[in-house]
């Protein structure tokens, strides 16, 4: 399945960038979702209806869920879904900002089996299969353990006190406003893990989820469960991503919240 899902998914990853990045981020037309979600803008919108055209016209047979379209239960019937971000990062592309990202990704029975992390303005596109190890511009990537303390992507009230009775494994913070970028740079192997604690929506971490593990690292939820994809709610419950000896370390001094 990865074999022939991966060339679709990268295509379209690099299409809808070109998509994309037509629209000026700080002029383009934007409003606020309902309930505190967040911002969308006509990229957002035009990004989402080019994918789920293109990619449910080649698989007819998968399921659908996007952070920007409604949410259809008819998917949860479906052993297979595409799981999709089309801007992951809004308010940074609306600040104009490199710093966003196309998310796409397939899950078959709940495990991702292909993805696709397109960062059109840093012209990166991360890849990966299941099996067959993860890329950046078609170039192999691997975990790595390169800082002393190492490097790890969280928002800052990760960091709290209150978060870590075990103890907080010595770590610098660095931040990226992307969760699927955060993700696809501790596969690369820029950063050695990656956290957050709050409830995760799937569109969000299923693509990154897969480099990680396919460039050798590991990634639970922050109780230590595998996560499971195309579930009736669509939320995580939180994400743990890091090289394997980081991860172990950081699971072990957490507060593990709801399993």
């Amino acid at each position: 399945m990865p074999a022939s899902d991966l060339p679709l998914l990268t295509h379209a990853a690099r299409v809808a960038g070109r998509i994309a990045t037509s629209f000026a981020g700080p002029s383009a037309r934007r409003w606020d979702k309902a309930d505190g979600a967040g911002p969308v803008t006509e990229a957002d919108l035009a990004v989402d209806t080019y994918l789920r055209n293109t990619l449910l016209a080649a698989r007819p047979d998968y399921g659908w869920l996007s952070e920007e379209t409604e949410d259809d239960d008819r998917r949860l019937s479906r052993d297979t879904v595409f799981i999709v971000d089309p801007i992951d990062g809004t308010r940074s592309f609306v600040e104009g900002s490199r710093t966003w990202a196309i998310s796409i990704a397939v899950a078959h029975r709940g495990e991702v089996t292909a993805a696709a992390i397109h960062l059109p303005l840093r012209d990166k596109l991360y890849a990966a299969g299941h099996g067959r190890g993860a890329t950046l511009n078609d170039a192999p990537v691997r975990v790595t353990r390169t800082h002393a303390p190492p490097h790890v992507l969280a928002a800052k009230p990760n960091f709290d006190d209150g978060n870590w009775p075990g103890g907080r494994p010595a770590s610098d913070r660095h931040y990226r406003p992307s969760l699927a970028y955060r993700l696809a740079l501790v596969g690369q192997g820029r950063f050695e893990g990656m956290l957050t604690l709050r409830p995760s929506w799937e569109w969000d971490i299923a693509a990154g989820a897969l480099i990680v593990t396919e460039a050798g690292g590991s990634v639970t939820d922050r109780a230590g469960a595998p996560l499971r994809f195309n579930t009736e709610g669509a939320l995580l419950n939180g994400v743990v991503a890091a090289e394997p000896d980081l991860h172990a370390a950081m699971l072990s001094g957490l507060v593990p919240g709801v399993s």
